[in-house]
């Protein structure tokens, strides 16, 4: 009995969390009444006594421990531990850890969620979305942009700079504007509903680049002089990373600056001599200041040490001599200025190096901590915006588009394509939102922004496909017509750029998450790497059995939540969400312990492991977004109208995660530990299940309907009110519809009832003349006569809506002279 009371009190201690001087009093005590229990057997004593010595040598430090037990298991931990390359030793020094933290701790604290200070628009910030972004959407023609003038036009880009577009960022003590990060998410969606081009066109100056890099690491001089000028638009920034030959491997970057002497406005300077050779660098074409990722090497040892000096961030102003720029890549006849940008053996100054030359070597730290804002801002907010683009108009087209005389809203299979439109596109949104307030709390978010670049852009290619699905060949012709061509077209793009999507999952989400946000790993990590053996002893001995007990103590409780589905788990009454949270608390603390096991038998193999840590990067991109819907609906009150939306992305999240970790367990690289594992994980089964029917439905009519909850969803889109104009032709067809929906369900009765001899003639008058329709309609004592010109007006704009762009010989040829010498290839080195 004393080995069993010692046994349970020590699990129970450790399921709770208690360590210390109480844990080490209650072990003995249980101990001692089993002893008491047993009648003072001597091998009641015996056993008993001595697991209690190992166990208070485990909970109290000591000489004794340090030395028989942590000094042998540091050398074991060492050959385990993952090894770090250069660049991902930098990586785990920049950028914080917030929320994600938390869900790697396997038990987090709700509260600090929803406590959290969340996105929000300032008065100022408010204005300019109503204000001048409004109105640059309303000078963009994104036909004309895409297929005529393969640019903006010019009236755009004036007004982008006169208004401040590229300073969205940039402090106003240096003329900018000085808005937030929500601020510059909300931005960057609305102008994207309207122009892909445009919306990258306008975020691109405001994240990775020069204005970013010179806000946190610039000298004073360098900030008053160009963040200024980038500020009004009198210099066009872009920043070159991408090299063809290193491509995502950014430690291979072969673009170089050797330190030397060199004339510098009349005067002898020290500086580099830089020679690159940089591709897909949006903006380079029209770029008047080229921020530069190279490698300095100091051969000759002017600034007085090594040779290799490290990657290092440098601006290059376009006019000096060797700079070549000017050809364009076409993404996806998407038209932002995008293309190549070269030079070999460009003197510039060390006054040009970014932060000067104290910050020479410095750049992929730069690098990772300002890539991390734009990864969390440009990308997903584009995502988000393509996301609410489709619920606004398939969402309408669907309600008003007619087959068998009923909306192809009330088609099951049409609902099946509404219903992750709708849902994921909440979601994307949710996510977005969370990102952005962490943000404007200072925070780093290395690891969400790469969770929110891969997901919202893989959701942005769902919905997108959902959406073609339903307007079908509407959505397939090219034309002025067409509302979802350009972000069809752009998905790939997203999927592509800062950081291609494979490369994020597979590697960069768990990969770094698991050391960056785990509670001890780093600890562990740079103890290990200590030379003094004695302090490397103690470090490791400090942590290393808080981090036994912490992965003891999640496998106990994704055991116990499992088998009992999460109900002995306290969790928040509010909103009445409380069996997500049970199931959340039993994933969090699978997911720590999946994370510390695969660690322990992977370790440094883990980046070969790529299924293995995309399939961990799954659950927590699931456990993300799931609190990130929490926390949304949080702020907004828990609006009963938007509760089957929370509980679809919800259920959604949870099935995920439970599809990702049970391909994980069974395909786990070490077979051995796949059945414990499964038994630790899901002892009475996987159980849960995607979102049903019912609610299916319900969340695809949300963006049909004309109700709170789809407005809710499409917050934030340009709504023109031009009916000649792609969407707004869409928004003008539903709007009337809906203003008569009550005569066009009599029409449509009454046509269904019509005899068949007289049918067809019926279906002429619908397709070409419907106030013949509507005077039949009116003979018939369906409609009133005062419900007629609505009627009519509807029906000719239902049908207008359908309509798709035709072109004859004549229009084909303007459109090929209007590409005539453009697409010509431009030789370069």
């Amino acid at each position: 009995m004393s080995v069993l009371f010692l046994l349970i009190s020590a699990l129970v201690l450790l399921y709770f969390g208690v360590g210390g001087t109480v844990a080490g009093v209650v072990m003995t005590l249980t101990t001692l009444f089993g002893m008491f229990e047993d009648d003072w057997h001597i091998l009641s004593i015996l056993i008993g006594g001595v697991l209690l010595a190992f166990a208070l040598i485990l909970v109290f430090p000591g000489g004794l421990r340090r030395n028989r037990l942590s000094r042998p298991l540091l050398g074991w931990v060492r050959d385990r531990l993952p090894s770090l390359s250069d660049t991902e030793a930098e990586a785990l020094k920049s950028g914080s850890v917030d929320w994600d933290g938390e869900l790697f701790s396997g038990r987090p604290e709700w509260d600090k969620l929803m406590d959290a200070p969340h996105a929000h628009l300032n008065q100022a910030e408010q204005a300019f979305v109503d204000g001048p972004v409004e109105t640059l959407c309303g000078m963009l023609d994104d036909w004309k942009i895409t297929n005529e003038l393969y640019d903006l036009p010019q009236e755009a880009w004036e007004f982008i700079k006169k208004e401040g577009f590229f300073g969205l960022v940039i402090p106003e003590e240096y003329g900018g504007k000085g808005f937030s990060a929500t601020a510059h998410s909300e931005i960057v969606m609305k102008v994207s509903t309207r122009s892909v081009s445009a919306a990258v066109t306008v975020m691109v100056p405001n994240s990775l680049g020069p204005g970013e890099l010179l806000m946190h690491y610039g000298t004073d001089e360098q900030k008053q002089y160009y963040l200024p000028r980038l500020a009004k638009g009198e210099e066009v920034p872009c920043f070159a990373l991408t090299s063809p030959v290193a491509g995502s491997d950014a430690g291979a970057i072969p673009d170089k600056g050797i330190v030397c002497r060199g004339q510098w406005k009349g005067e002898e300077v020290l500086g580099l001599k830089v020679t690159w050779n940089k591709r897909y660098i949006t903006l380079a074409p029209v770029a008047t200041l080229i921020g530069l990722a190279i490698k300095v090497y100091d051969p000759d040892g002017l600034m007085g040490g090594e040779e290799d000096l490290g990657v290092t961030c440098v601006m290059i102003p376009h006019d000096l001599e060797g700079v070549h720029h000017g050809a364009r890549h076409l993404p996806m006849n998407t038209v932002f200025m995008n293309g190549p940008t070269w030079g070999e053996d460009v003197f510039i100054p060390l006054s040009q190096v970014i932060g000067g030359e104290g910050m020479v070597g410095r750049g992929w730290t730069m690098l990772l901590e300002c890539l991390s804002i734009g990864r969390s801002i440009s990308l997903p907010a584009l995502g988000t915006g393509a996301g609410k683009l489709a619920c606004l108009t398939t969402g309408a087209y669907a309600g008003i588009r007619e087959q068998f005389g009923r909306s192809i809203s009330h088609f099951e299979g049409v609902q099946e394509a509404l219903e992750p439109i709708a849902g994921y596109t909440y979601m994307m949104d949710a996510g977005r939102l969370l990102t952005s307030g962490m943000l404007d709390r200072g925070v780093r978010p290395s690891v969400p922004s790469a969770v929110l670049k891969y997901r919202n852009t893989d959701l942005m290619r769902k919905v997108i496909n959902h959406a073609m699905d339903v307007v079908a060949g509407r959505g397939v012709i090219t034309g002025p017509r067409n509302f979802l061509a350009r972000a069809y077209q752009a998905v790939p793009i997203g999927i592509t750029v800062e950081g291609a999507n494979i490369l994020t999952r597979s590697l960069m989400i768990f990969g770094q998450g698991a050391i960056r946000c785990h509670p001890y790993i780093v600890d562990e990590i740079e103890a290990a790497g200590m030379e003094d053996e004695e302090q490397a002893v103690r470090a490791f001995d400090d942590v290393f059995y808080n981090h036994m007990a912490h992965t003891t103590r999640n496998a106990l409780r994704s055991f116990v939540l499992g088998l009992s589905h999460g109900w002995l788990e306290p969790v928040p009454g509010r909103g009445g969400l409380q069996r997500y949270y049970r199931q959340l608390a039993r994933f969090t603390s699978a997911f720590a312990v999946l994370t510390d096991v695969t660690l322990l038998t992977i370790g440094g193999g883990l980046k070969a492991r790529q299924r293995l840590s995309g399939r961990m990067a799954d659950c927590l991109v699931a456990l993300y977004y799931a609190s990130a819907i929490i926390k949304q609906w949080h702020e907004e009150g828990y609006p009963e109208d938007n509760r089957p939306v929370v509980e679809w992305g919800l259920q959604r999240c949870l099935y995920d995660f439970q599809n990702a970790m049970k391909t994980l367990i069974e395909n786990f690289p070490v077979p051995a530990l796949r059945w414990p594992l499964k038994l630790l994980v899901f002892p009475i089964g996987a159980w849960l299940k995607a979102p049903d029917d019912r609610l299916g439905e319900e969340v695809a009519l949300s963006i049909v309907k004309d109700a709170p909850v789809r407005e809710r969803i499409v917050r934030g889109v340009y709504q023109p009110v031009d009916p000649n104009d792609p969407v707004g032709r869409v928004l003008h067809a539903y709007n009337m519809a809906n203003a008569c929906r009550d005569a066009r369900e009599r029409l449509n009765e009454a046509i269904r009832k019509t005899d068949p001899d007289e049918l067809q003639d019926i279906e002429m008058l619908m397709a070409h003349q419907r106030s013949e329709l509507v005077d039949w309609a009116i003979e018939k004592n369906v409609i009133r006569e005062d419900e007629r010109d609505t009627l009519i007006e509807a029906l000719s704009a239902l049908y207008d809506v359908i309509r798709v762009d035709a072109f004859d010989g004549d229009a084909i040829k303007s459109l090929a002279e209007c590409s005539e010498g453009k697409l010509s290839e431009v030789a370069r080195p």
